[in-house]
């Protein structure tokens, strides 16, 4: 009955194709002998006669090829199998076994379908049966009693064909062999990547030479530009608030020749870059800043996110270029203020940024000297100013720039910047000395007030040490000061701490003393670099000088910050004293060590004398 599920089944698409046509049912209780559709039925017959014959030299005892084949509807998690019969079924199964395939469909035809003897013959004929007449009489040979019992069992439901019995598989083994399936799926998933990644093959080097802007994508026309007023409608105030200024911000071959180089200098550019700055190209089209010409040079200012790129090329040669690129990440309202457009002997101009005010200059030198008014131009571009350290090495004067931050930036902000050479001039700041007792530690302020610029006129001249270092900002801090032994008056130490773009920081320990002059140079005690120091991440510090009275006496002194207690010096000399200062008589150049007690419990080693 399988089979017969099997054949019908591929029997019926080819019978949907007939629309005209009807599939007769093989059921029929009446003596009516109505001619079934006789296509349908020979489409049937066919499968049957194909099954039965096996090739020539296939096993006798093994099933045809097509036994192999799915011969039940299949439905997951369903087992379908035909209907079991009683005795008499068994019985009539037995005695159609006998017969052969051809005998068998003439007796379904003449006892199932009552087909007169002539209509089977042609069916039989039409199906491919090699003797039709003889396979019909043989189906007559029956007994007629035994005849009219198969046709009564054969038509009635216990025999029906059509019918199947579903029950559920085992539920646990089939839940067993879903998840193995998976498994399996998975493994082969992943050893088809594994071969895919294996047999692919390796992917070509990354270019380490930058390709030029029309080869990466980037053209003049991509440049982003910020609206006019964006900075006094962000709170974002650093290169992104800054709009295009300059003649030239619309001449595409300048711009497209800055963008050019920037991908990848020419051998006729001179390129500068900052420290730990990489000079690659940006890797998106970065914000046109200014592009005009300044002092016989087209400069172009372009800002990609992280890094300043300032392109120069002489107005009488355009083969006579320079690039120099720099960082200014996390730029703000004071390191963003200024950039240096231009150099040359009488000074640098500076584009000067949206949010400020007004612009002047001072001498560090002269704190009594009050700032003088610096011209601007419309774009921004200020008149020459004079470098803070200049080459040639003297000590004359050191000039900064004063900055005036909008009202709607902040209320009476002025600053210091002082140009060293980078693209970006040096934010100075100041925090004055810490009250008594053991008060909570001042933030750096700007170094404008009368107090900042005296302790300023005493740090100025080293300021020559940082050219081109990459330096973004200067804090002096005060944090401690002493009366001297042998009438040496009041002296004053101090911390300088220099923050580069990079991130690490250098420290310089100076001692200033008033018996010396108003105008002269601190004395440098110790430097230390790379260093956490006097910043917010290293808020105490001791320190170690020896000193010679007006008196011609030498004397240790050791200082510390605001939360030092207690100061040990040994060495040469030893001495032991409760408070933040100590003056100790030594003999001549001594050499000794100071160490603090904090107020915190720990202690601290102190920075010595560089000599």
């Amino acid at each position: 009955m399988t089979v017969a599920h099997w054949v019908v089944q591929r029997a019926l698409p080819s019978a949907r194709l007939a629309r005209a046509r009807s599939v007769p049912s093989p059921r029929r209780s009446d003596n009516h002998h109505a001619r079934p559709e006789e296509s349908y039925l020979v489409t049937v017959l066919r499968g049957v006669f194909a099954y039965d014959r096996r090739p020539a030299l296939w096993p006798a005892r093994l099933a045809p090829p097509r036994a192999l084949l799915p011969r039940l509807p299949i439905v997951l998690g369903l087992r379908l199998f035909p209907r079991p019969g009683g005795a008499e079924a068994l019985s009539l199964t037995r005695a159609l076994a006998g017969l052969s395939a051809e005998a068998r469909a003439a007796f379904v035809l003449c006892s199932v379908h009552g087909l007169p003897h002539d209509a089977a013959v042609d069916v039989l004929e039409a199906a491919g049966a090699e003797d039709a007449d003889g396979a019909v009489r043989d189906c007559r040979a029956f007994a007629a009693d035994e005849v009219g019992a198969a046709r009564t069992l054969a038509v009635s439901e216990e025999f029906d064909a059509c019918v199947l019995q579903a029950t559920p598989t085992d539920l646990l083994r089939r839940r067993h062999r879903t998840r193995l399936a998976l498994v399996a799926c998975l493994a082969g998933l992943l050893t088809g990547a594994l071969l895919l990644a294996q047999l692919a093959p390796d992917p070509a080097p990354v270019p380490t030479t930058a390709l030029p802007a029309a080869a990466s994508g980037l053209r003049a026309a991509d440049l982003t530009r910020a609206p006019a007023g964006r900075w006094d409608n962000t709170a974002r105030i650093d290169f992104t608030a800054w709009p295009p200024r300059g003649s030239r911000v619309e001449d595409e071959q300048l711009l497209s020749r800055a963008l050019s180089t920037w991908s990848r200098p020419g051998s006729g550019t001179r390129v500068v870059t900052a420290a730990a700055t990489s000079a690659a190209p940006p890797l998106s089209a970065p914000q046109l800043l200014y592009a005009g010409e300044v002092d016989a040079h087209a400069v172009v200012l372009l800002y990609d996110g992280q890094r300043l790129a300032r392109y120069q090329e002489d107005l009488r040669s355009q083969a006579r270029t320079r690039l120099d690129v720099a960082r200014v990440d996390d730029a703000d309202v004071t390191t963003a203020a200024a950039v240096r457009l231009s150099s040359k002997s009488s000074g640098a101009r500076y584009l000067i940024a949206p949010w400020v005010a007004e612009v002047q200059s001072r001498d560090l030198l002269r704190p009594d000297v009050l700032a003088t008014a610096l011209d601007t131009t419309e774009d921004g571009v200020s008149e020459p100013v004079p470098f803070t350290a200049g080459s040639e090495g003297g000590c004359d004067s050191r000039p900064v720039l004063q900055l005036r931050s909008s009202a709607r930036i902040a209320e009476r902000h002025a600053f210091l910047l002082a140009g060293l050479g980078d693209l970006s001039p040096v934010h100075l700041t100041f925090t004055p000395l810490p009250g008594h007792g053991t008060p909570p530690p001042r933030q750096p302020r700007e170094a404008t007030g009368p107090a900042a610029l005296v302790a300023w006129s005493h740090q100025a001249c080293a300021l020559s040490d940082l050219r081109d270092t990459d330096t973004r900002a200067v804090n002096a801090w005060d944090f401690a000061e002493q009366d001297l032994p042998d009438g040496g008056g009041r002296a004053v130490w101090t911390c300088m701490r220099e923050s580069s773009w990079r991130g690490p920081g250098h420290v310089a320990v100076t001692l200033r003393v008033a018996a010396e002059g108003a105008k002269a140079p601190a004395r440098p005690v110790s430097r230390v670099r790379s260093t956490a120091l006097c910043s917010r991440f290293g808020q105490h510090i001791v320190a170690g000088t020896v000193w010679r009275s007006p008196r011609g006496n030498w004397y240790a002194l050791a200082a510390g910050s605001r939360a030092v207690t207690s100061l040990t010096v040994s060495g040469d000399v030893t001495a032991k004293t409760s408070g933040r200062t100590v003056a100790v008589r030594a003999p001549k150049r001594p050499r000794f060590e100071v160490s603090a007690q904090l107020a915190t419990g720990d202690r601290m080693q102190g920075v010595m004398d560089e000599k």
